[in-house]
Protein backbone atom coordinates (compact mmCIF):
# COMPACT_ATOMS: atom_id res chain seq x y z
CA UNK A 1 0.00 0.00 0.00
CA UNK A 2 2.84 2.40 0.79
CA UNK A 3 4.40 1.63 -2.59
CA UNK A 4 1.12 2.55 -4.31
CA UNK A 5 0.89 5.83 -2.36
CA UNK A 6 4.46 6.72 -3.29
CA UNK A 7 3.71 5.89 -6.93
CA UNK A 8 0.81 8.37 -6.94
CA UNK A 9 3.04 11.22 -5.81
CA UNK A 10 6.13 10.55 -7.89
CA UNK A 11 7.49 12.65 -10.73
CA UNK A 12 5.77 12.22 -14.13
CA UNK A 13 9.08 11.04 -15.63
CA UNK A 14 9.31 8.23 -13.08
CA UNK A 15 5.69 7.24 -13.76
CA UNK A 16 6.46 7.18 -17.48
CA UNK A 17 9.42 4.91 -16.87
CA UNK A 18 7.29 2.56 -14.80
CA UNK A 19 4.66 2.47 -17.55
CA UNK A 20 7.42 1.57 -20.01
CA UNK A 21 8.46 -1.25 -17.69
CA UNK A 22 4.85 -2.43 -17.62
CA UNK A 23 4.69 -2.30 -21.44
CA UNK A 24 7.88 -4.35 -21.73
CA UNK A 25 6.52 -6.83 -19.19
CA UNK A 26 3.35 -7.12 -21.27
CA UNK A 27 5.43 -7.98 -24.34
CA UNK A 28 7.42 -10.62 -22.46
CA UNK A 29 4.25 -12.08 -20.95
CA UNK A 30 2.65 -12.32 -24.38
CA UNK A 31 5.71 -14.14 -25.74
CA UNK A 32 5.58 -16.62 -22.85
CA UNK A 33 1.88 -17.23 -23.36
CA UNK A 34 2.38 -17.74 -27.10
CA UNK A 35 5.02 -20.33 -26.27
CA UNK A 36 2.52 -22.02 -23.99
CA UNK A 37 -0.07 -21.94 -26.77
CA UNK A 38 2.38 -23.62 -29.12
CA UNK A 39 3.07 -26.34 -26.54
CA UNK A 40 -0.67 -26.94 -26.06
CA UNK A 41 -1.32 -27.07 -29.80
CA UNK A 42 1.68 -29.32 -30.55
CA UNK A 43 1.92 -31.81 -27.68
CA UNK A 44 4.24 -34.09 -29.66
CA UNK A 45 6.83 -31.32 -30.25
CA UNK A 46 8.02 -30.99 -26.67
CA UNK A 47 11.65 -30.25 -27.58
CA UNK A 48 10.66 -27.42 -29.91
CA UNK A 49 8.41 -25.98 -27.20
CA UNK A 50 11.26 -26.00 -24.67
CA UNK A 51 13.59 -24.28 -27.14
CA UNK A 52 10.98 -21.61 -27.88
CA UNK A 53 10.67 -21.06 -24.15
CA UNK A 54 14.44 -20.66 -23.87
CA UNK A 55 14.37 -18.00 -26.58
CA UNK A 56 12.09 -15.93 -24.34
CA UNK A 57 14.92 -15.65 -21.80
CA UNK A 58 16.62 -12.90 -23.82
CA UNK A 59 13.71 -10.39 -23.79
CA UNK A 60 12.99 -11.37 -20.18
CA UNK A 61 16.57 -10.57 -19.15
CA UNK A 62 16.49 -7.26 -21.04
CA UNK A 63 13.23 -6.31 -19.31
CA UNK A 64 14.64 -7.20 -15.89
CA UNK A 65 17.71 -5.05 -16.58
CA UNK A 66 15.46 -2.12 -17.55
CA UNK A 67 13.26 -2.57 -14.47
CA UNK A 68 16.31 -2.53 -12.18
CA UNK A 69 17.63 0.62 -13.88
CA UNK A 70 14.28 2.35 -13.34
CA UNK A 71 14.23 1.30 -9.69
CA UNK A 72 17.72 2.75 -9.19
CA UNK A 73 16.65 6.16 -10.52
CA UNK A 74 13.45 6.39 -8.48
CA UNK A 75 13.96 9.33 -6.08
CA UNK A 76 11.24 8.09 -3.69
CA UNK A 77 13.34 5.06 -2.73
CA UNK A 78 16.52 6.97 -1.85
CA UNK A 79 17.48 7.46 1.80
CA UNK A 80 16.74 10.97 3.01
CA UNK A 81 17.14 12.71 6.39
CA UNK A 82 14.20 12.07 8.70
CA UNK A 83 12.85 8.95 7.01
CA UNK A 84 14.64 6.58 9.37
CA UNK A 85 12.83 8.19 12.30
CA UNK A 86 9.46 7.09 10.88
CA UNK A 87 10.64 3.58 10.09
CA UNK A 88 11.73 4.10 6.48
CA UNK A 89 15.38 3.18 6.65
CA UNK A 90 17.49 1.90 3.76
CA UNK A 91 16.20 -1.68 4.12
CA UNK A 92 12.55 -0.60 4.09
CA UNK A 93 13.13 1.68 1.07
CA UNK A 94 14.74 -1.24 -0.75
CA UNK A 95 11.66 -3.33 -0.05
CA UNK A 96 9.46 -0.52 -1.38
CA UNK A 97 11.51 -0.33 -4.59
CA UNK A 98 11.18 -4.09 -5.05
CA UNK A 99 7.44 -3.90 -4.44
CA UNK A 100 7.04 -1.05 -6.94
CA UNK A 101 8.94 -3.07 -9.54
CA UNK A 102 6.74 -6.10 -8.89
CA UNK A 103 3.59 -3.99 -9.24
CA UNK A 104 4.68 -2.57 -12.60
CA UNK A 105 5.61 -6.00 -13.96
CA UNK A 106 2.41 -7.57 -12.64
CA UNK A 107 0.39 -4.87 -14.40
CA UNK A 108 2.13 -5.68 -17.67
CA UNK A 109 1.61 -9.42 -17.20
CA UNK A 110 -2.09 -8.84 -16.56
CA UNK A 111 -2.41 -6.82 -19.77
CA UNK A 112 -0.60 -9.60 -21.66
CA UNK A 113 -3.02 -12.22 -20.31
CA UNK A 114 -6.07 -10.17 -21.27
CA UNK A 115 -4.70 -9.51 -24.76
CA UNK A 116 -3.83 -13.18 -25.21
CA UNK A 117 -7.31 -14.31 -24.17
CA UNK A 118 -8.80 -11.71 -26.49
CA UNK A 119 -6.82 -12.96 -29.50
CA UNK A 120 -7.81 -16.53 -28.62
CA UNK A 121 -11.47 -15.54 -28.64
CA UNK A 122 -12.04 -16.22 -24.94
CA UNK A 123 -12.88 -12.54 -24.35
CA UNK A 124 -15.35 -11.03 -26.83
CA UNK A 125 -16.88 -7.64 -27.47
CA UNK A 126 -13.74 -5.94 -28.81
CA UNK A 127 -12.16 -5.66 -32.26
CA UNK A 128 -10.04 -8.59 -33.47
CA UNK A 129 -11.93 -11.15 -31.41
CA UNK A 130 -10.21 -14.48 -31.97
CA UNK A 131 -7.95 -13.06 -34.69
CA UNK A 132 -5.18 -15.52 -33.79
CA UNK A 133 -7.33 -18.43 -32.62
CA UNK A 134 -5.57 -20.99 -34.80
CA UNK A 135 -2.09 -19.79 -33.90
CA UNK A 136 -2.83 -19.77 -30.16
CA UNK A 137 -4.59 -23.17 -30.10
CA UNK A 138 -7.99 -21.81 -29.18
CA UNK A 139 -9.53 -25.25 -29.76
CA UNK A 140 -7.62 -26.56 -26.74
CA UNK A 141 -8.28 -25.54 -23.11
CA UNK A 142 -5.63 -23.23 -21.72
CA UNK A 143 -3.79 -24.58 -18.65
CA UNK A 144 -4.49 -21.80 -16.18
CA UNK A 145 -1.88 -22.88 -13.64
CA UNK A 146 0.88 -23.01 -16.26
CA UNK A 147 -0.11 -19.59 -17.64
CA UNK A 148 -0.11 -17.96 -14.21
CA UNK A 149 3.23 -19.57 -13.38
CA UNK A 150 4.83 -18.22 -16.55
CA UNK A 151 3.39 -14.76 -15.96
CA UNK A 152 4.69 -14.72 -12.38
CA UNK A 153 8.28 -15.35 -13.45
CA UNK A 154 9.02 -11.79 -14.58
CA UNK A 155 7.58 -9.95 -11.52
CA UNK A 156 9.39 -12.27 -9.12
CA UNK A 157 12.74 -12.10 -10.94
CA UNK A 158 12.54 -8.32 -11.47
CA UNK A 159 11.58 -7.61 -7.86
CA UNK A 160 14.36 -9.86 -6.58
CA UNK A 161 16.93 -8.26 -8.88
CA UNK A 162 15.83 -4.75 -7.83
CA UNK A 163 16.10 -5.70 -4.16
CA UNK A 164 19.58 -7.12 -4.62
CA UNK A 165 20.76 -4.12 -6.64
CA UNK A 166 19.47 -1.58 -4.09
CA UNK A 167 20.29 -3.45 -0.89
CA UNK A 168 22.21 -1.39 1.70
CA UNK A 169 25.97 -1.78 1.44
CA UNK A 170 28.76 -0.74 3.78
CA UNK A 171 31.70 0.42 1.70
CA UNK A 172 35.16 0.78 3.16
CA UNK A 173 36.51 4.35 3.10
CA UNK A 174 38.97 5.01 0.30
CA UNK A 175 42.47 6.24 1.19
CA UNK A 176 42.95 9.98 1.02
CA UNK A 177 43.97 11.10 -2.46
CA UNK A 178 43.26 7.71 -4.06
CA UNK A 179 41.29 7.50 -7.34
CA UNK A 180 38.42 5.15 -8.10
CA UNK A 181 39.59 1.84 -9.12
CA UNK A 182 39.91 0.96 -12.77
CA UNK A 183 37.25 -1.57 -13.94
CA UNK A 184 38.86 -4.99 -14.11
CA UNK A 185 36.53 -6.74 -16.56
CA UNK A 186 38.13 -5.61 -19.81
CA UNK A 187 40.59 -8.53 -20.27
CA UNK A 188 37.95 -11.09 -19.40
CA UNK A 189 35.45 -9.42 -21.71
CA UNK A 190 37.89 -9.42 -24.62
CA UNK A 191 38.64 -13.09 -23.96
CA UNK A 192 34.91 -13.95 -23.95
CA UNK A 193 34.36 -12.05 -27.22
CA UNK A 194 37.25 -13.92 -28.84
CA UNK A 195 35.97 -17.28 -27.59
CA UNK A 196 32.43 -16.49 -28.74
CA UNK A 197 33.57 -15.53 -32.24
CA UNK A 198 35.73 -18.65 -32.45
CA UNK A 199 32.80 -20.84 -31.41
CA UNK A 200 30.56 -19.17 -33.99
CA UNK A 201 33.10 -19.66 -36.77
CA UNK A 202 33.75 -23.29 -35.88
CA UNK A 203 30.06 -24.10 -35.56
CA UNK A 204 29.20 -22.27 -38.78
CA UNK A 205 31.74 -24.33 -40.72
CA UNK A 206 30.97 -27.61 -39.06
CA UNK A 207 27.19 -27.42 -39.17
CA UNK A 208 24.95 -29.00 -36.57
CA UNK A 209 21.41 -29.17 -35.32
CA UNK A 210 19.11 -26.22 -35.61
CA UNK A 211 17.64 -24.21 -32.73
CA UNK A 212 14.22 -22.74 -33.63
CA UNK A 213 13.33 -19.21 -32.61
CA UNK A 214 9.73 -18.15 -31.78
CA UNK A 215 8.71 -17.93 -35.44
CA UNK A 216 10.39 -19.55 -38.40
CA UNK A 217 14.09 -18.89 -37.81
CA UNK A 218 15.29 -22.48 -37.40
CA UNK A 219 18.20 -23.12 -39.74
CA UNK A 220 21.37 -22.16 -37.83
CA UNK A 221 23.59 -24.45 -35.77
CA UNK A 222 23.21 -24.35 -32.03
CA UNK A 223 26.92 -23.60 -31.67
CA UNK A 224 26.47 -20.31 -33.54
CA UNK A 225 23.87 -19.22 -31.02
CA UNK A 226 26.05 -20.27 -28.08
CA UNK A 227 28.92 -18.29 -29.59
CA UNK A 228 26.74 -15.20 -29.94
CA UNK A 229 25.70 -15.44 -26.28
CA UNK A 230 29.36 -15.63 -25.24
CA UNK A 231 30.17 -12.64 -27.45
CA UNK A 232 27.32 -10.61 -25.96
CA UNK A 233 28.42 -11.47 -22.42
CA UNK A 234 31.98 -10.45 -23.28
CA UNK A 235 30.87 -7.07 -24.63
CA UNK A 236 28.78 -6.43 -21.53
CA UNK A 237 31.73 -7.35 -19.29
CA UNK A 238 34.16 -5.18 -21.27
CA UNK A 239 31.82 -2.16 -21.35
CA UNK A 240 33.04 -0.45 -18.13
CA UNK A 241 36.67 -0.90 -19.10
CA UNK A 242 36.08 0.50 -22.58
CA UNK A 243 34.24 3.49 -21.12
CA UNK A 244 37.14 4.10 -18.73
CA UNK A 245 39.50 3.85 -21.69
CA UNK A 246 37.48 6.48 -23.55
CA UNK A 247 37.90 8.81 -20.58
CA UNK A 248 41.65 8.19 -20.63
CA UNK A 249 41.83 8.98 -24.34
CA UNK A 250 40.06 12.29 -23.80
CA UNK A 251 42.81 13.38 -21.41
CA UNK A 252 45.78 12.59 -23.64
CA UNK A 253 47.93 15.03 -25.65
CA UNK A 254 47.93 18.13 -23.41
CA UNK A 255 44.19 18.44 -22.64
CA UNK A 256 42.48 21.65 -21.65
CA UNK A 257 40.01 22.14 -18.85
CA UNK A 258 37.04 20.96 -20.91
CA UNK A 259 38.69 17.72 -22.02
CA UNK A 260 39.94 17.08 -18.52
CA UNK A 261 36.41 17.52 -17.15
CA UNK A 262 34.89 15.25 -19.82
CA UNK A 263 37.52 12.58 -19.33
CA UNK A 264 37.26 12.54 -15.54
CA UNK A 265 33.47 12.27 -15.70
CA UNK A 266 33.70 9.32 -18.08
CA UNK A 267 36.21 7.58 -15.84
CA UNK A 268 34.07 8.14 -12.75
CA UNK A 269 30.89 6.91 -14.47
CA UNK A 270 32.45 3.98 -16.30
CA UNK A 271 30.91 1.40 -13.97
CA UNK A 272 27.45 2.96 -14.10
CA UNK A 273 27.04 3.44 -17.86
CA UNK A 274 29.67 1.04 -19.18
CA UNK A 275 27.71 -2.18 -18.76
CA UNK A 276 24.51 -0.83 -20.43
CA UNK A 277 26.72 0.46 -23.27
CA UNK A 278 28.27 -2.98 -23.68
CA UNK A 279 24.83 -4.61 -23.73
CA UNK A 280 23.58 -2.16 -26.36
CA UNK A 281 26.70 -2.83 -28.43
CA UNK A 282 26.05 -6.57 -28.21
CA UNK A 283 22.41 -6.15 -29.25
CA UNK A 284 23.32 -3.87 -32.16
CA UNK A 285 25.99 -6.29 -33.37
CA UNK A 286 23.49 -9.13 -33.22
CA UNK A 287 20.93 -7.03 -35.11
CA UNK A 288 23.45 -6.22 -37.84
CA UNK A 289 24.42 -9.88 -38.11
CA UNK A 290 20.75 -10.87 -38.34
CA UNK A 291 20.16 -8.26 -41.06
CA UNK A 292 23.06 -9.76 -43.01
CA UNK A 293 21.37 -13.15 -42.71
CA UNK A 294 18.09 -11.61 -43.87
CA UNK A 295 19.78 -10.14 -46.96
CA UNK A 296 21.56 -13.39 -47.72
CA UNK A 297 18.47 -15.56 -47.40
CA UNK A 298 16.32 -16.34 -50.39
CA UNK A 299 13.09 -15.14 -48.89
CA UNK A 300 11.74 -12.77 -46.20
CA UNK A 301 10.00 -15.58 -44.28
CA UNK A 302 13.11 -16.49 -42.30
CA UNK A 303 11.87 -14.41 -39.34
CA UNK A 304 8.46 -14.90 -37.82
CA UNK A 305 6.31 -12.24 -36.09
CA UNK A 306 7.15 -13.44 -32.59
CA UNK A 307 10.86 -13.31 -33.41
CA UNK A 308 10.40 -9.69 -34.45
CA UNK A 309 8.52 -8.92 -31.24
CA UNK A 310 11.27 -10.46 -29.13
CA UNK A 311 14.01 -8.62 -31.01
CA UNK A 312 12.11 -5.33 -30.66
CA UNK A 313 11.73 -5.87 -26.92
CA UNK A 314 15.43 -6.61 -26.47
CA UNK A 315 16.50 -3.57 -28.51
CA UNK A 316 14.00 -1.21 -26.88
CA UNK A 317 14.73 -2.36 -23.31
CA UNK A 318 18.51 -2.19 -23.67
CA UNK A 319 18.32 1.27 -25.22
CA UNK A 320 15.95 2.47 -22.51
CA UNK A 321 18.29 1.04 -19.86
CA UNK A 322 21.18 3.02 -21.33
CA UNK A 323 19.13 6.23 -21.32
CA UNK A 324 18.04 5.57 -17.75
CA UNK A 325 21.64 5.00 -16.66
CA UNK A 326 22.61 8.29 -18.31
CA UNK A 327 19.85 10.07 -16.37
CA UNK A 328 21.06 8.46 -13.15
CA UNK A 329 24.58 9.68 -13.87
CA UNK A 330 23.28 13.17 -14.47
CA UNK A 331 21.43 13.09 -11.16
CA UNK A 332 24.57 11.96 -9.34
CA UNK A 333 26.52 14.87 -10.86
CA UNK A 334 24.01 17.49 -9.73
CA UNK A 335 26.09 18.75 -6.79
CA UNK A 336 29.27 18.86 -8.88
CA UNK A 337 27.53 20.78 -11.66
CA UNK A 338 26.09 23.28 -9.20
CA UNK A 339 29.50 23.76 -7.61
CA UNK A 340 31.12 24.44 -11.00
CA UNK A 341 28.43 26.97 -11.86
CA UNK A 342 28.91 28.73 -8.51
CA UNK A 343 32.64 28.94 -9.21
CA UNK A 344 31.90 30.78 -12.46
CA UNK A 345 32.25 27.99 -15.02
CA UNK A 346 30.24 28.91 -18.14
CA UNK A 347 27.40 26.60 -19.10
CA UNK A 348 28.93 26.20 -22.56
CA UNK A 349 31.86 24.35 -21.00
CA UNK A 350 29.50 21.80 -19.46
CA UNK A 351 27.66 21.29 -22.75
CA UNK A 352 30.91 20.95 -24.67
CA UNK A 353 32.17 18.40 -22.14
CA UNK A 354 28.96 16.41 -22.56
CA UNK A 355 29.38 16.41 -26.35
CA UNK A 356 32.98 15.27 -25.94
CA UNK A 357 31.87 12.37 -23.77
CA UNK A 358 29.33 11.29 -26.36
CA UNK A 359 31.91 11.58 -29.13
CA UNK A 360 34.46 9.54 -27.20
CA UNK A 361 31.95 6.77 -26.52
CA UNK A 362 30.88 6.66 -30.16
CA UNK A 363 34.52 6.56 -31.28
CA UNK A 364 35.15 3.55 -29.02
CA UNK A 365 31.96 1.53 -29.35
CA UNK A 366 30.82 2.08 -32.94
CA UNK A 367 33.88 0.52 -34.63
CA UNK A 368 33.85 -2.31 -32.10
CA UNK A 369 30.16 -3.00 -32.76
CA UNK A 370 30.69 -3.01 -36.53
CA UNK A 371 33.70 -5.35 -36.35
CA UNK A 372 31.95 -7.80 -34.04
CA UNK A 373 28.84 -7.73 -36.25
CA UNK A 374 30.87 -8.47 -39.38
CA UNK A 375 32.73 -11.32 -37.72
CA UNK A 376 29.53 -12.75 -36.26
CA UNK A 377 27.75 -12.60 -39.62
CA UNK A 378 30.39 -14.65 -41.44
CA UNK A 379 29.23 -18.04 -40.12
CA UNK A 380 25.58 -17.12 -40.84
CA UNK A 381 26.13 -16.10 -44.46
CA UNK A 382 28.40 -19.02 -45.38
Amino acid sequence: MLALRLARGTHPLVLTQRLLVAAAAAGVGFLLLCTLGYAVGHPTHSSASVLRLLWCVLPLAATVQFAVAVARTDPSTRPRPGLSAVGLGPARLTAIAAASTAIACTLGSTVALLFYLHLRGDITGLPFDGAAAELLAADQPMPVAAALTLLAVLPVVAATAAGLALRPRTAAPAPEGAERPVPSGLPWGVALVAVGLAVETYAGRGGGGGVPMPGRFDGNPAGVLVGWVLTAAGLAMAGPGLTHLGGRLLQTLRPGATRLLAGRVLMDESRRIGRPLGVVSAVLSGTLAASALYDADTGPAVFGPLTGLGATLVLACTTATLVTAALESKQCRTHTTEALLRLGAPSTVLRTAALMRVGALLAVFLPLTWVVARLAALPLTG
